[in-house]
């Protein structure tokens, strides 16, 4: 059977793979690497949407297909029947919670402030200080999921309190329901974002959502631009009330004239999460362990159902 996959380094990346099992480079879109006939693995290339996923009509023998993003929003309902798809969870749990944890800390201790006072050449230590802090700081994290955890572990040093919210309470964890996000806001000094995007979580972070934030408090949101409303965003964020740290934005890429850009309280990151240098190695790993699975016709882990 063939496995096509996106990054040449791939190959190397895979670990050994059964007899019979013949792997090819599928990086561009507009040139199939061989005939399709054959493909059952395909791999997508990262952070790939409506273009890629067209090319699913092009493989008549697919019958696998594993995403190398946490997030399967682009590929939900365009996958045909009897096509399992799988997302990248675990992948990307150690870079987006360090961008989670280092958006944080910037942003309480005043670092695009002090940014642009060093592109002045200003010695800005009246016009900033104090600074907030983390320490003592309520989080509240909404998506209780793998990197969720990886947000909390990374931010228990910091003698912060949590609550965790996830799609269904999980009492028996100390997990609250999105239900309860109404009672749970007005407590939290700071909101990480990092559900899956789906129809349920699409617009979540909206006027209400925003209006029961304390005054200070700091929005962080690493999931998908759309699980906000921008629109909610720049209006709450224009009074100045509350801060936010955006690695996602809806639309993205973010236009230049977007009122979101001149914001003082907006730390702007263009979807940089998950894109570190250790991201090809720990996925490559994943994807040689699920084509060994398929080869030995076991189940795949990871399977999409349902959204998420």
């Amino acid at each position: 059977m063939k496995v096509w996959i996106p990054h040449p380094a791939g190959r190397d990346l895979l670990g050994d793979l059964p007899e019979g099992i013949t792997v090819e480079v599928f990086d561009d879109p507009r040139r199939l690497p061989s005939d399709p006939t054959g493909v059952r693995f395909w791999v997508p290339p990262f952070l790939s949407g409506e273009a890629a996923s067209a090319v699913l009509a092009r493989l008549p023998d697919l019958a696998a297909v594993q995403l190398l993003s946490a997030g399967a929003d682009a590929w939900v309902g365009r996958v045909p029947d009897g096509v399992t798809l799988c997302d990248a969870r675990g992948v990307h749990d150690s870079g987006t919670a360090e961008w989670v944890v280092a958006a944080i800390l910037s942003q309480l201790r005043a670092f695009p402030a002090l940014a642009r006072a060093q592109a002045r050449r200003q010695w800005a230590y009246d016009e900033v200080t104090p600074t907030d802090e983390l320490a003592g700081k309520r989080v509240l994290i909404v998506g209780a999921g793998s990197i969720g955890a990886a947000v909390q572990a990374r931010l228990a040093p910091f003698e912060v309190t949590f609550t965790l919210v996830a799609r269904t309470a999980r009492p028996d964890q100390g997990v609250h329901g999105v239900d309860e996000l109404p009672a749970l806001l007005p407590s939290a000094d700071v909101v990480v974002v990092i559900v899956p995007l789906t129809p349920q979580t699409r617009g979540l972070v909206d006027e209400a959502f925003l209006a029961a934030l304390p005054d200070g408090a700091l929005v962080v949101n690493a999931a998908r631009g759309p699980v906000a409303r921008t629109d909610a965003l720049v209006a709450e964020l224009t009074t100045g009330r509350i801060s936010a740290a955006l690695d996602v934005t809806d639309p993205e890429p973010l236009p230049a004239d977007h009122p979101l850009w001149e914001l003082p309280n907006v730390l702007l990151t263009p979807h940089v999460a998950g894109s570190v240098r250790g991201l090809l190695p720990r996925a490559y790993r994943l994807v040689g362990a699920q084509v060994r699975r398929f080869s030995a016709g076991e189940p795949l882990v990871n399977e999409v159902v349902g959204g998420y």
